[in-house]
């Protein structure tokens, strides 16, 4: 292959790529207990399925805010899409 094929076809996956980067960081992981996050990163979300929240709404855990001795996770009741999983 010379190397301009191999240009096209790199050009022609990248779509492919960038969709399947998207839907794997769209999905939010799911834990049944607080304690279960153990490294929670800035911005990342977390989905806590712990009762705690009332039907039809699921507890989801962020990191929130640096500081000096770690992120910070703030935590609120969102409305459930779909079916509960387990």
């Amino acid at each position: 292959m010379t190397t301009k094929t191999l240009a096209a076809i790199g050009w022609a996956a990248l779509p492919a790529g960038l969709l399947l980067a998207t839907v794997a960081m769209a999905q939010q992981p799911l834990v049944s207990r607080e304690q279960d996050i153990v490294d929670l990163r800035l911005g990342q979300r977390v989905l806590v399925d712990d009762g705690s929240c009332p039907a039809g709404q699921i507890k989801e855990v962020s990191g929130a805010k640096m500081m000096p001795t770690g992120i910070t996770r703030t935590s609120r009741c969102i409305p459930r899409l779909g079916p509960k999983r387990k």
